[in-house]
């Protein structure tokens, strides 16, 4: 799941998915991620990529929720990677302390995000 507020965010990182040949849900806020993992038992994400700056529930946010088990039992361990325009020195630890499992700035690009995709999908 793609959770991204920015449309042409989403645009860039839904045609770098897709050219990665990556299924994909797009949520543009925490909140609206936690719901579409709790509804989605039966074909569950295997990745999120999150964006930390989103509206209603930001990305730390969210992603301490899913760790605490709000969107289900089944989700507290999901791979989630950090997507930040914020490249400056503590920024991804920020993000690990939060519970999310890795870090990629933005601009999005193929060559960084397809070997994390690889990389954390493998592990399923």
């Amino acid at each position: 799941m793609l959770v991204e507020d920015n449309k042409v965010n989403q645009l860039v990182a839904s045609a770098l998915l897709k050219q990665a040949g990556v299924n994909f849900d797009i949520a543009e806020n925490g909140l609206e991620a936690i719901a579409k993992l709790k509804n989605n038992v039966a074909q569950p994400y295997k990745l999120l990529l999150m964006d930390c700056q989103i509206p209603e529930m930001d990305g730390y946010q969210a992603t301490r929720a899913i760790r605490n088990g709000d969107a289900g039992a089944h989700y507290k361990n999901v791979p989630i990677i950090a997507l930040t325009a914020n490249a400056m020195q503590g920024d991804r630890d920020k993000c690990l302390q939060a519970g999310m499992s890795d870090y990629l700035t933005k601009p999005l690009n193929f060559e960084t995000l397809n070997p994390k995709l690889q990389q954390w999908l493998d592990k399923q």
